[in-house]
């Protein structure tokens, strides 16, 4: 899958090893600005890689091998019931927000599920991140409700939208 980035021709591909700096690097950043996840550091490449399914996980690379963005899923449960459920994270770098990176990534994702089998893709996202509940929206995903209050994070309570899509397999 290929798409245009300002300037250049980039491309959605396997997230692998090689991607690893540029990859945290971008999961750091998002970090920081603090209003992507609860974590407070990235971790190093072999806990990430281990908790990411292999077959579900995309960057979007500019000409040149520079990495602008990733999306990545990891089970829900081990329980068999869910299966067919996997949690996502999708990442862009603060230079190419804007430019569809992230929409690109979410298609790839979406498209690697449906062909697979699974059947749901959730993600929990901080309310003030509008610009993601904005994003998800117009990929597929509908709001299921408000998780209020579900963790502190810098010191204060924080509530987590749960997001949620299903697969059109799904009677």
């Amino acid at each position: 899958m290929s798409f245009r980035h300002p300037g250049a021709r980039a491309l959605v591909r396997p997230l692998t090893a090689a991607h690893a700096d540029q990859v945290l690097a971008i999961y750091q950043s998002g970090i920081d600005e603090g209003n992507a996840t609860f974590e407070t550091e990235a971790p190093g490449w072999e806990s990430f890689d281990a908790a990411k399914l292999a077959d579900h996980r995309f960057v979007a690379v500019a000409d040149g091998g520079r990495v602008l963005g990733w999306v990545a899923v990891g089970k829900v449960s081990d329980r068999g019931a869910y299966a067919g459920v996997v949690e996502h994270s999708v990442y862009v770098a603060r230079e190419a927000r804007g430019e569809g990176v992230a929409r690109a990534l979410l298609d790839a994702l979406i498209a690697s599920a449906d062909a697979a089998g699974i059947w749901t893709i959730q993600a929990g996202v901080f309310p003030e991140n509008t610009a993601s509940l904005a994003l998800h929206q117009r990929a597929g995903f509908r709001i299921i409700g408000t998780r209020e209050r579900i963790g502190r994070h810098r010191g204060a309570w924080r509530d987590v939208v749960l997001i949620e899509r299903r697969s059109p397999a799904v009677g």
